[in-house]
């Protein structure tokens, strides 16, 4: 009956039942639809539920703005169609790590964790419920493909699913670490080695990318419990993407910083690296214009007006002498109205451009030099190699020289209505701003071949020659001082007066010369342009000083050192001659060129070098270094238009190894031994070279813009710990004509520093090198000018 009762109605409610069923059915699978939802949720860290939460909200905003690909994944995501189907292949490397689940990043975001994920996921094969879901174990599979294709590559594979799934149910540890475990090393204990593993694999991030990450992973896993459809694979079965892998990944994320380096810390780095080459206070650097009564011709030590102003008297010229204000100006000087670029050598000997030095009276003060010819016993260029030139007008006579391979040191005083000196270094000739007035020339003692002077203007025999002996401090035993006076200054009856007073100063003159023991070698005139020339020879012993019936002009005391010259006031006396064949002095040196390789014979190898070896081998391994560095990089390396450079000077020289090295070109260099330095600059005249003292914490006394190349080996460095930094910077600036270079060698933090300095001056950073913790700058100079100004109060009338 009961079979009866059943069958009756089974068959008379079938229509019923199989309704019955159906809902029975549908039911129990939406069930199972939800316990699986429900599971595969519960595999997320509490703490990560706010995150994921937020996420789930926002997954949906921005998927209009992503690309195609994530367009058509948002369209399927309620479907189980292969995602093959929109996002084609994943085979060398061209799509996306998370193909199946994009989520709303946008597609840069993606790529980042191309390196991070795959390793990241391995970590991750086994998900709390990877035994309950089939689905899982499906997508574990993809991302060991992923990992074998991207990090690895050293399998020629990928491994059965099953062997994975056994292998990281084992052993609790990522795919990954076990290879690496196999070869000793573990990535957990050695945060280090996944770097290693990185630059192994070329894998390039763009730093961590913090929240980021999380938004993505978290919304990756909202598609995965959705997008149930295969991602296919070359030559591999379609696999989901396992849905529980995504917390992991961001735990996988936290202990991976020590390798793969998070945003916050590559930021920090690339900030510290910037603040070394690009300055820590780029925009605090002011500049503004020196307001000056000197204006564009302003040289701060010779322009302290205030300074001049309390001067008691000006009877022996101190008004041009060096008055150096006690804090250096930092403002920039302004250029003249109309400058130009200095015209290239050797047409500037002839022709300047007016605006760059406005003194039209200057261009009529040239005298003609066929002189030189008449006195054959000089031996220009040859024994004679290195001239001071006092007086030296607008330097014709030192522009004459140099076709003869001779050096002329110019000197003139500062004069605000002929500007002489200025006019010489835009010439393209030697010269430097200074006076004979109360102290000695910042030169060595006899360290010049010839002393020349052209103007008869120079009382040379009042207060007992003081002038006349400091200059017998300067010239070699045995070199000449040569007396020139142009015709030009008999036309105008203020001339004629001076000539007349010439003929007076002749005869005092020749008992003075007589009594320092000065041989006259010649009084002649030219027949061609009426020049008048005295020529003398200084003694080579002492015998002249001890037979002379009157000790006067008298012998200086031993202990007065004749090479003393930085602010040491003019003595009326003369310093006995060296005779040991050691002594420098006591012989000539070699003809020039011969002298400029060759350490000098009063250089002994029981006296330690600058660089610690015997001074004469030091001298010569300067010299090598310095041919290599000019042939190898500053001749070629750099780039230098050397046609556009004459005027050089190397503001740290030692013994001269640069100037030696460049001497080929058509350039000078002003070699500048600081005063705290060890004495090498009697070696650099000794080579047929030439340079000056100088204090770098002061300004150099020359007008602005005079040199077209400016070099400084571990010069700022030195100036850093002893005086105002930025001064010297400004000074820089000062003497550097604009278009001018300046190489600086030193260490990487200075290097660093001025770079950024120079480029808050608008200046262009041609090179940077740095190695071993040394660096080099190559700088050009611009036209740019600040436009505030600064008033230098000491500095206005």
């Amino acid at each position: 009956m009961a079979l009866g009762k059943y069958s009756r109605v089974d068959g008379r409610k079938s229509s019923s039942s199989y309704c019955s069923t159906v809902t029975v059915v549908v039911f129990v699978a939406l069930c199972l639809v939800g316990v699986w939802m429900m599971t595969s949720s519960s595999v997320v860290p509490v703490q990560n539920s706010d995150v994921s939460q937020e996420n789930k909200n926002e997954v949906k905003t921005p998927v209009t703005e992503s690309n195609a690909e994530n367009s058509n994944d948002a369209r399927n995501d309620e479907s189980s169609k292969p995602a093959v189907e929109d996002n084609g292949p994943r085979d060398e490397g061209q799509q996306k790590q998370f193909e199946d689940s994009q989520g709303d990043l946008p597609e840069d975001a993606t790529k980042v964790d191309n390196n991070v994920s795959t390793n990241q996921v391995e970590k991750n094969d086994k998900p709390e419920g990877t035994e309950n879901n089939n689905a899982d174990k499906q997508e574990e599979k993809p991302v060991e493909e992923k990992k074998d294709d991207v990090l690895e590559k050293k399998e020629d594979g990928p491994k059965d699913e099953s062997e994975n799934a056994a292998k990281n149910k084992v052993d609790g540890e990522p795919q990954v670490e076990n290879k690496e475990s196999e070869s000793g090393e573990t990535k957990a204990n050695n945060p280090d080695d996944n770097e290693k593993k990185s630059e192994e694999n070329s894998v390039k991030t763009d730093g961590e990318k913090g929240e980021a990450q999380v938004v993505e992973k978290e919304e990756n896993k909202k598609d995965e419990k959705t997008d149930q459809g295969p991602t296919e694979k070359k030559d591999n079965p379609p696999e989901v993407f396992p849905s529980g892998a995504q917390s992991e990944l961001l735990n996988e994320s936290t202990i991976q910083n020590g390798s793969f380096s998070t945003q916050a810390t590559e930021s920090k780095n690339a900030k510290e690296v910037q603040g070394a080459s690009q300055p820590q206070n780029q925009n605090t650097y002011s500049w503004k214009l020196c307001n000056t009564t000197a204006g564009p011709d302003y040289i701060p030590c010779l322009d302290n007006l205030e300074a001049i102003m309390k001067l008691r008297t000006t009877k022996h010229y101190e008004h041009r002498e060096r008055h150096c204000p006690d804090n250096p100006p930092t403002c920039l000087v302004p250029m003249p109205e109309g400058y130009r670029r200095s015209i290239e050598w050797p047409t500037s000997r002839e022709k300047i451009w007016y605006r760059n030095v406005p003194h039209s009276k200057l261009a009529e003060v040239k005298g003609h030099q066929n002189w030189v010819k008449s006195v054959p016993e000089v031996a220009w260029g040859k024994r004679s190699r290195v001239v001071l030139d006092v007086g030296c007008g607008v330097a014709s006579f030192g522009g004459f020289l140099f076709d003869r391979d001779v050096l002329t040191m110019s000197l003139a005083p500062k004069d605000e209505h002929e500007a002489q000196v200025q006019f010489a270094l835009e010439r393209g000739i030697p010269a430097i701003s200074a006076v004979m007035g109360t102290k000695r020339l910042p030169y060595p003692g006899r360290v010049f071949d010839v002393v020349h002077c052209a103007r008869c203007r120079v009382p040379w025999h009042i207060e007992g020659g003081k002038l006349l002996l400091e200059l017998n401090r300067l010239l070699r035993p045995g070199g000449f001082f040569v007396w020139s006076a142009t015709p030009i200054y008999q036309k105008l009856p203020e001339d004629v007066e001076i000539w007349k007073l010439c003929a007076l100063l002749v005869t005092a003159m020749k008992k003075l010369t007589q009594a320092m023991c000065w041989e006259v070698i010649s009084i002649t005139k030219d027949r061609v342009n009426g020049v008048g020339i005295a020529v003398y020879r200084k003694t080579t012993s002492n015998e002249c000083y001890e037979q002379r019936p009157t000790n006067d002009p008298p012998l200086c005391k031993d202990s007065d050192d004749p090479n003393a010259a930085w602010n040491v006031p003019l003595q009326s006396c003369m310093h006995k001659l060296p005779v040991a064949p050691s002594e420098r002095g006591s012989q000539w040196p070699e003809q020039w060129p011969a002298r400029v390789g060759k350490p000098p014979y009063w250089l002994t190898s029981s006296e330690v070098g600058v660089y610690g070896k015997p001074a004469p081998e030091d001298v010569v391994a300067d010299y090598e270094h310095w041919k290599r560095v000019v042939s190898n990089s500053y001749l070629n390396g750099l780039g230098i238009n050397w046609s556009t450079v004459r005027n050089v000077m190397d503001m740290r020289a030692v013994y001269g190894g640069l100037a030696a090295a460049l001497r080929e070109l058509n350039v000078w260099v002003m070699n500048i031994v600081s005063i705290d330095a060890p004495d090498t600059l009697p070696i650099i005249y000794e080579r047929g070279l030439f340079g000056i003292y100088h204090d770098w914490c002061e300004s150099f006394s020359t007008y602005p813009r005079s040199y077209d190349l400016l070099h400084a080996d571990h010069l700022f460095s030195k100036i850093k710990k002893k005086c105002n930094f930025m001064a010297l910077v400004a000074e820089v600036d000062r003497i550097l004509r604009p278009e001018g270079k300046i190489i600086v060698r030193d260490k990487v933090e200075i290097i660093s520093e001025l770079e950024s300095i120079f480029k808050s001056m608008q200046w262009e950073i041609r090179m940077t090198y740095s190695k071993d913790k040394e660096g080099l700058l190559y700088v050009q100079k611009t036209m740019w000018r600040p436009k505030e100004q600064e008033t230098i109060t000491y500095a206005i009338a």
